[in-house]
């Protein structure tokens, strides 16, 4: 996204990293750049610009959690309860307990699976983040401190590489941590310290697309398969940087990574293997959310039907329309960004965002639109580009959005999130 420090469009190709002379120390590492080494491996360091990022993102956890502590002693469940609980019971809402069933039990305990009624439908998540949350808790005993703890480090991970991804893209240190600034203070940017995959999936995609840019294919494709086996948003990553892969073979013709993007497939053919293996169906992760989240197929026009009924038609208590409304915003905002993306030409991001919209765009209603809006990364970085061209709109945007991502934290871990 060159000409200027501000301007946040990007080449259609990926730029091929620079040979540089053994002993040669490369950009200075304050800006948390490539340092190299004397035998002239490229090593990641922290600069100061990173260390920034990291205590903003520290200063937020901070604010979350003294969210959750106040939350928890004035709303309690019972209005007239003298105790206010568990100290972690704020976060251990709806997908948390599925991801601590499946780590504790695997996805099918003794004989109970979707036949049963009251089937809860556990194999609609991927395995990656209980697999991971069930190493964590060898070294974290308590199950609930053990997901916040994966949460944590690999939120961590994804707003060094977010900042990363900014600050090449806008040419600019102070684009990355204000790209990280927006995200961390977005309305959904709860789920990014709770129990859930979101911090997980993009510790492993926002590397990968790091990756990708320096043409590391096999490391690239590696990290999209293991953010597949987070997500099924996964396959839009790797989409995503098949179109990156494309379009530089304008330039490299060099063929050999081919082969590479087919990795991140594997995840998904193998949990598909497993449960056909134990429920005679290859697509049960589908059907199991279908089940349980209503997602069905339904043209676009139907699921925004259903989902504006909902919203404002009186049919819903009014604390489930207002959830209804806020995935009508985030529907409108990600239409939006795919705009602006193809606008400037960014298809490898057009096709990861256009993907997304039609996977969750195409259910009965929009469900999770919302939260997805953190997967979007572009959108962090236009909104870093607008507010380095006017600092009035780091006012605006900070002024609206952060007592919304308050807001949305107290719906969290009140447990009224779902209504």
């Amino acid at each position: 996204m060159p000409p200027s420090s501000t301007d946040v469009r990007e080449p259609s190709r990926l730029p091929e990293t620079p040979r540089r002379p053994l002993g040669d120390p490369g950009p200075d590492v304050r800006t948390g750049r490539v340092r190299w080494g004397m035998r002239g491996r490229a090593t990641w360091r922290l600069g100061s610009a990173d260390r920034d990022v990291l205590w903003l993102y520290l200063s937020t956890r901070i604010g979350i959690w003294v969210t959750a502590y106040c939350a928890r002693w004035l709303f309690p469940s019972d209005s007239a309860s003298q105790d206010p609980g568990p100290l972690l019971a704020p976060f251990q809402h709806w997908d948390w307990d599925h991801f601590q069933h499946i780590a504790q039990q695997g996805y099918f305990p003794g004989q109970a699976g979707p036949w049963l009624d009251d089937w809860d439908n556990r194999e609609a998540f991927f395995p990656g983040f209980p697999l991971v949350l069930r190493a964590v808790h060898f070294l974290v005993p308590d199950w609930a401190l053990a997901g916040l703890s994966v949460s944590l480090v690999s939120g961590a991970v994804a707003v060094l590489a977010l900042a990363r991804i900014a600050r090449h893209h806008l040419h600019d240190t102070a684009g990355g941590q204000r790209a990280v600034l927006f995200f961390l203070l977005s309305p959904c940017a709860v789920f990014l310290a709770v129990g859930y995959t979101e911090s997980l999936f993009l510790a492993l995609a926002l590397p990968a697309w790091l990756a990708a840019r320096r043409r590391n294919w096999p490391l690239a494709m590696a990290l999209t398969a293991a953010a597949t086996a987070v997500r099924v948003s996964g396959l839009f990553l790797a989409a995503a940087l098949a179109v990156h892969f494309l379009l530089g073979l304008r330039r490299t013709r060099d063929l050999r990574p081919l082969p590479w993007l087919a990795l991140p497939a594997l995840p998904l053919v193998l949990y598909s293997w497993y449960l056909q293996a134990h429920t005679g169906d290859w697509m049960s992760w589908k059907h199991a959310q279908e089940r349980g989240w209503y997602r069905v197929f339904h043209t676009p026009w139907e699921a925004w039907a259903n989902t504006w009924n909902n919203a404002f038609d009186h049919v819903q208590s009014t604390n489930y329309a207002f959830m209804f409304q806020a995935e009508i915003v985030a529907m409108l905002l990600g239409v939006a960004l795919l705009v602006v993306l193809a606008r400037r030409r960014r298809w490898p991001e057009a096709v990861y965002v256009a993907l997304s919209l039609c996977a969750l765009g195409t259910s009965y209603w929009y469900v999770s639109v919302p939260r997805a809006v953190l997967l979007w990364w572009p959108l962090w970085i236009i909104l870093a580009g607008w507010s380095l061209r006017s600092p009035r709109f780091k006012t605006a945007y900070l002024c609206v959005v952060a007592p919304l991502s308050t807001v949305f934290a107290l719906t969290f871990f009140t447990g009224r999130w779902t209504g």
